[in-house]
């Protein structure tokens, strides 16, 4: 099992959402990425939408299935990794890192779970 970093927070639909400054950078995890295999397109919230805790934001493409990208948090959405868009497979190689996905100017948290909790979840 791929070591889940424990600077940051974790939905239940495998995005991952670290907070700083009132800002939150969102991405989806390993366990995600290689559960969708090779990712070959990203569908990203524009900037300046609403993203509201929970609900569909985008859409993750793989060569298995496309999946549906969920709001960790509500709020606007304040940036997008332009990066990943033009290169998508950073998700399957940096998911924690290069391979954020957008940030969003937080006014409300989703049930969100430490990396103790979502490992649980994961390895359950």
């Amino acid at each position: 099992m791929t070591n889940i970093p424990t600077d940051r927070q974790y939905s239940a639909e495998h995005e991952w959402v670290r907070i700083a400054d009132g800002t939150a950078t969102v991405g989806v995890t390993q366990y995600a990425a290689d559960a969708l295999g090779d990712v070959v397109y990203l569908e990203l919230p524009e900037v300046g939408s609403a993203v509201v805790a929970g609900q569909a934001c985008g859409e993750i493409e793989s060569t298995k299935s496309v999946s549906e990208l969920f709001a960790p948090v509500t709020g606007t959405v304040s940036s997008v990794n332009e990066d990943a868009t033009q290169a998508p497979e950073v998700v399957n190689s940096d998911p924690y890192g290069a391979g954020w996905l957008f940030t969003v100017t937080v006014e409300a948290e989703g049930p969100l779970m430490d990396a103790e909790a979502y490992t649980a979840l994961t390895q359950g």
